[in-house]
Order: structure tokens, then C-alpha cells, then sequence
């Protein structure tokens, strides 16, 4: 048997989210002897999903809809003794769905590697990953949806077989249209983000939110009441109801941190802020904070940033 891995892809490429559910896979995979069959839906070189441990690589159509996957990945299943979902957006919706019907036992919010696997032994985040709980998935059929940028990723080789097949989707829905986010890091799985919030006092100021975040290579994103009067757009969206990021760098400008955001940024492995209020919650919650105007301090941070760049 073998452990089946879900590949996703961001503009035709793999994410890297993609490869950390690869490298999973494997170790888990490797526990028990086991191959690794990652399924995906693009033609990009089987050797990048091969380089992180991929045995086997099917490459198929997927549906359009998390339901219509789920019933494409059920049909492999039968394959597989277990399966590994990275947890972005859209694998959020397909690990549960998934689960039901495959009558599996799911692991979300998981931020560890296997423990043991006689039972699935693993630890995962709970009540807004302020605690860690060890669990047990007792199944014929485990599954596991972890966070990404929590486990690291090391390459490890596969043996990199490739091939096509075909199978329907039925999906119950139809896609009518989709919207992109335009942003040039996919939020999720973005080692660095900066946020912004209503201390930027307007959308006509976020240009040095993205020149910030430009030098540093980083995505922007942006606290609930930004996206709800329409300053941002709501997949920039970070928090308790937006995306749930877990960057090695989280610079929050201009957010006071109300507990609703921190749920969705405290696995940050540091956080620096920026607030005029030296009273925000958020300075709490910080490894590094700056008492002071975001109009004067951001662009000193970029000067310093590029002064930096350009002696290294």
C-alpha cells in the first residue's frame, strides 16, 4: 500500500505547499515501508514532485470543486493507506470532505510528523492553535491536513514514475467564474507577510505596504475591518475568519491585535509590530515592536532594508 498525496499548483507551478505534502508523505510513507503517490492536475517536471520523495505521480483532470476532487481522490484511495492534504484553502474544504467519504478519520491543523503509526500518532493545534494535543487516528483510512510552513521541507528522493489517467469529477456544482488573487506570494504558504490595518488611514497608502513587503520578498495582507470596507480585497484577508498564516516573519502595521486576528497569525515564528498605541494588545504578542508612526517608520525600514540589500 501506499500513502496518496494531493498536489495543488499556484499559476501552473507546484506550490511549495505541494512539496512539503510530498516530503510528508514520504516521511510517513518511509515509517511503514510504504510508497508515495502524489496526484496532480498539471504537466509541470515529474522530477520536482520526484525530488521530494514522490514514487509514483499521477497526473489527472480535476474537478472543478473541493467535492468533485474528493470523489476523484476517493476513486485512488483504494490504492492508499492513508493521505496527506496540505491545509490551504482549498484543502481545508477537500480533507473533510474527503474523510466523509472515505468513512476516514482527519487530522486538521496537524503540526507535526507521525509519532508512531500503529495507531496514527500526531500532534495538531487546537482552540486557535493556542494549545498542542496529541491525538490518535484508530482508521483504516488516516488522514492528515497540517499547516503549512510548520514541518520544514527536506529534499528526499523518489523514484519519480509518471502517468496519465482519466477520471470524472461529477461535481454537483458549477464554477461560473473565478477570481485570482494577483498578489506575487500565495499567502498561505508565504515565509513573510506584512499586514496592514486601519492605521494606514486609507487604501491610497498601502503602496508602502507593498514596497515593504517587495524588498523583503514577502505577501501582503491585511486585518478584518480593511477587507470589510473594501480598502483591501478579502483574500489579503488574515485572522480567525480569514486565512490562518504561519510565516517565519510577520510584521503587523498599523493592527491594535485584537484576539480574532492573533488566532490567525500567533504561529508566526516572529512577530515584529508597528502602532503609535504603545498600549496595543499586539505588543504582547510580539518578539519585536516599534512605538511609532507607520508613515515614519516604514520608509526608514525600507532605506535600511535596500542599504543592507546593497552591502551584502
Amino acid at each position: 500500500m501506499s500513502i496518496l498525496v494531493f498536489v495543488e499548483d499556484w499559476n501552473g507551478a507546484y506550490k511549495k505547499a505541494s512539496f512539503e505534502a510530498v516530503a510528508y508523505a514520504k516521511s510517513w510513507a518511509t515509517m511503514n515501508s510504504n510508497k508515495v503517490i502524489a496526484v496532480t492536475s498539471v504537466s509541470a517536471p515529474a522530477g520536482e514532485l520526484a525530488g521530494y520523495g514522490a514514487d509514483h505521480i499521477i497526473q489527472i483532470g480535476l474537478g472543478s470543486t473541493a467535492m468533485g476532487i474528493a470523489g476523484q481522490l476517493k476513486e485512488l484511495s483504494a490504492e492508499a493507506s492513508g493521505i496527506v492534504i496540505a491545509g490551504t484553502s482549498l484543502g481545508r474544504s477537500l480533507a473533510p470532505a474527503l474523510s466523509a467519504l472515505t468513512s476516514g478519520a482527519l487530522s486538521t491543523n496537524t503540526i507535526s510528523l507521525p509519532l508512531s503509526t500503529s495507531p496514527l500518532q500526531l500532534k495538531r493545534g487546537a482552540f486557535s492553535s493556542k494549545g498542542i494535543e496529541t491525538i490518535e487516528l484508530d482508521s483504516t483510512m488516516p488522514i492528515v491536513s497540517f499547516v503549512p510552513n510548520s514541518i520544514g521541507l527536506e529534499p528526499v528522493a523518489g523514484e519519480g514514475n509518471l502517468e496519465s489517467r482519466e477520471i470524472s469529477s461529477n461535481d454537483a456544482l458549477e464554477v461560473l467564474s473565478t477570481e485570482v488573487a494577483s498578489g506575487k506570494v500565495a499567502l498561505p504558504e508565504a515565509e513573510a507577510v506584512v499586514s496592514a490595518g486601519r492605521g494606514l488611514k486609507g487604501p491610497e497608502n498601502w503602496g508602502m505596504i507593498e514596497e515593504l513587503a517587495d524588498v523583503l520578498g514577502a505577501a501582503t495582507a491585511c486585518s478584518k475591518p480593511v477587507s470589510d470596507i473594501g480598502w483591501r480585497p478579502h483574500s489579503e484577508h488574515v485572522g480567525q475568519t480569514g486565512i490562518q498564516v504561519n510565516p517565519n516573519l510577520y510584521i503587523a502595521i498599523g493592527i491594535s491585535g485584537a484576539i480574532q486576528h492573533l488566532a490567525g497569525v500567533s504561529a508566526s515564528k516572529t512577530i515584529v509590530v508597528v502602532n503609535t498605541d504603545p498600549e496595543a494588545p499586539f505588543f504582547k504578542a510580539a518578539d519585536y515592536g516599534i512605538v511609532g508612526d507607520a508613515f515614519e517608520v516604514v520608509p526608514k525600514l525600507v532605506n535600511a532594508l535596500r542599504a543592507f540589500k546593497a552591502a551584502s
